[in-house]
């Protein structure tokens, strides 16, 4: 196997910071350091920070107390105060080695307290022992977030799952789920609704019917008008899609369970199932409500064919302060042309699509819904 190249063997080093405003001590800790690691040199506190704050920090900071300006302990401070780069190893090095120096050191943050004179061998043992356990704790913090990550996506293809599983009663392809779910995260966007708010919102609106698993086929299925009783009926599948979903702490659960709630609550007070008006509907399910009846009156079901565009617009012009947040409705017309596109790449003539596949590919009566 060839050799690794110099410049490759350089930039696979760990970085050090030495910053002290003494020449003599920059040079004796970089003489000590310079064959085993890449050196950075900083004079006060304004450059150590500078450098720590930049694209390439450092792995580990010898850190000189009494500089000009800003102090070591400011220095530190201000450094454990970045959640960036808080996990920085810090080690001060200084003549001040009172009982109250050290503490006040470790009090701040700092791994480790070398005083002055310097023995090199000391040096040399504790910044390797030091950046030793900051590759163990970036490891084990890298392998957390990836198991965290695994959790969170299996987590999501349960609940998107469930949400088709859901609709496939009443939808062949289940397509409707993701559309109406790119749809809720067009209107969010639009509306100026956070990033991570947002995202939420996209994760769960999958489940708004999961309620739907406990109504029955003849209800659910049946081609003609439902009498009262069934209507009854029918109107339950929000409570039964909350019980299902349940009380959680989680945040990604919680907001399923309030959009499949929700859903169907109307702006003027007049939906179900709690009658719920203006603010009082969740914003979640304030957004869903326009999501899922535009889908539904755009596609075919048992119980209806598919309403042309015009008409459909017409119907949610109608709804709006009455069945819809007015506001949200022009957020949703704002982002119409985009929520075109993804009916089309979502269209059930397609069949059963999932969004991996199809996100490559793009360009960027009320229903029985």
């Amino acid at each position: 196997m060839d050799e690794a190249r110099p410049a490759d063997r350089e930039k696979a080093r760990q970085t050090v910071l030495v910053a002290d405003d003494t020449p003599e001590n920059i040079e004796l800790l970089s003489d000590v350091l310079r064959n085993d690691y890449r050196v950075k040199v900083a004079t006060s506190g304004e450059k150590a920070l500078g450098i720590v704050a930049s694209d390439n920090p450092p792995d580990l900071i010898l850190l000189d107390i009494m500089m000009p300006g800003l102090t070591g302990y400011e220095v530190c401070r201000r450094i454990k105060a970045d959640p960036d780069r808080k996990a920085i190893p810090i080690i001060f090095v200084t003549a001040m080695s009172s009982v109250a120096d050290e503490r006040l050191g470790f009090e701040l943050g700092a791994v480790d307290y070398i005083t002055k004179p310097i023995s090199p061998p000391v040096v040399a043992a504790r910044v390797r022992t030091h950046l030793a356990l900051y590759d163990q704790q970036r490891e084990l913090e890298l392998r957390v977030r990836e198991r965290t990550a695994e959790l969170f996506a299996s987590r999501q293809q349960i609940i998107r799952r469930l949400g088709r599983a859901a609709e496939f009663k009443d939808n062949e392809t289940g397509n409707h789920v993701i559309r109406m779910s790119y749809y809720a995260r067009l209107i969010a966007q639009a509306s100026g609704i956070g990033p991570e708010a947002t995202e939420l919102l996209f994760r769960t609106a999958s489940m708004h019917d999961i309620g739907k698993i406990g109504v029955p086929d003849a209800v659910l299925l049946k081609p003609g008008s439902l009498t009262a009783a069934e209507w009854a009926i029918m109107r339950q599948h929000p409570v039964i899609g909350g019980e299902i979903i349940g009380h959680h702490d989680d945040a990604l659960l919680e907001a399923a369970r309030i959009i499949a709630l929700t859903h169907h609550e109307h702006f003027d007070g007049g939906g179900y199932p709690n009658g719920l008006e203006g603010d009082r509907i969740p914003l979640f399910g304030r957004i869903v409500a326009i999501a899922d009846v535009f889908d539904a009156l755009m596609t075919k079901r048992p119980y209806k064919p598919a309403l042309p565009m015009d008409e459909t617009l017409t119907i949610m012009r109608k709804g709006s302060g009455s069945h819809f947040d007015p506001v949200l409705l022009e957020a949703f017309n704002a982002v119409l042309p985009e929520i075109m596109r993804i009916h089309e790449a979502y269209a059930d003539n397609h069949g059963p699509m999932t969004d991996v596949e199809v996100d490559v590919a793009l360009p960027e009566t009320m229903a029985r819904n």
